[in-house]
């Protein structure tokens, strides 16, 4: 029995990914692979797989397109969206085509760069981007608060990921202008948006165990989708989401199978980057060789 470490970060929305995982853990069920689940900080996914430390891991989209080299992509399960996400949302306090700063939180690098990609190809605008820890509302690295008086903690724009813009969500008072970075993409491209994706070290994407490990990724996430109702009932209050607003949130905005469009929206993004970028587009093999697992 080979062992298999899965990395990944226990949010409402990757939970119809993981849920029940950690019961195979040690036991062998899957094929033969021992599988073991690892909670990481988002940030920290990509560099655990390419360290080692996780076999695979559910990282941020943008790790393929920074460590080509080193990872590919195992199409077993994705967080994607195709249209409004809800919980990657630009808040401005100026029109959008007046930002010169966003202060962006610091759990989705993907998001960033989006972020970064959406407003020049929209407003052709190059805001400093601004690394935010928005749960304590302090700039990385400064340990001060963001405004410049009690009380004022919100920045003039703020880039907000994840379930904090449910949970924790700015006042929508001081921020009348807002984009939804989700449903911008589709509008400009017409392509779903990929935000994680399922990786392994590309030295190691022929291994039996990373291939056993791409199976069980993707019966789980099969076996969860038929089983979402329980899954939002079970998890959106442990997260503290209103029951309907998951509803809305895991069963029709996001999505987590990945397909033909889904493939072609991932190499969409990474021209973009490389465009904004001033690079040459490459079209390297992202793709793991299990690469029939996963996809429809």
């Amino acid at each position: 029995m080979e062992h298999c470490t899965i990395a990944a970060v226990r949010y409402l929305n990757t939970v119809p990914l993981i849920e029940g995982l950690d019961e195979l853990g040690g036991t062998g069920d899957g094929g033969g692979v021992g599988v073991e689940l690892v909670l990481a900080a988002p940030s920290r996914i990509g560099a655990m797989v390419r360290a080692g430390e996780a076999d695979v891991g559910l990282a941020s989209i943008i790790e393929a397109s920074d460590f080509a080299s080193e990872l590919v992509l195992i199409p077993s399960g994705m967080i994607g969206c195709d249209g409004a996400t809800m919980t990657v949302r630009l808040f401005s306090s100026v029109p959008l085509e007046e930002i010169t700063e966003v202060y962006a939180d610091t759990d989705s690098r993907t998001s960033v760069v989006l972020c970064r990609v959406l407003l020049n190809r929209l407003f052709g605008i190059a805001p400093r981007m601004v690394e935010f820890d928005a749960r304590e509302r302090v700039v990385v690295g400064v340990g001060a608060r963001s405004g410049s008086g009690p009380g004022d903690e919100w920045p003039p724009a703020l880039l907000l990921i994840g379930d904090k813009v449910v949970t924790d969500s700015p006042p929508a008072v001081r921020y009348p202008y807002q984009l939804d970075l989700g449903k911008a993409w589709k509008e400009l491209t017409g392509l779903p948006f990929v935000y994680a994706m399922w990786m392994c070290r590309r030295d190691r994407a022929e291994r039996e165990n990373i291939a056993t490990a791409a199976m069980v990724l993707d019966r789980q996430r099969r076996h969860n989708l038929t089983r979402m109702e329980w899954i939002i009932r079970e998890h959106a209050p442990r997260h503290r989401w209103p029951i309907d607003l998951a509803r809305q949130y895991l069963s029709g905005l996001l999505r987590f199978t990945v397909g033909d469009a889904e493939k072609a929206a991932v190499a969409r993004f990474f021209a973009e980057i490389a465009a904004l970028e001033g690079k040459a587009a490459v079209a390297p093999d992202y793709w793991s060789r299990p690469a029939a697992v996963g996809v429809g």
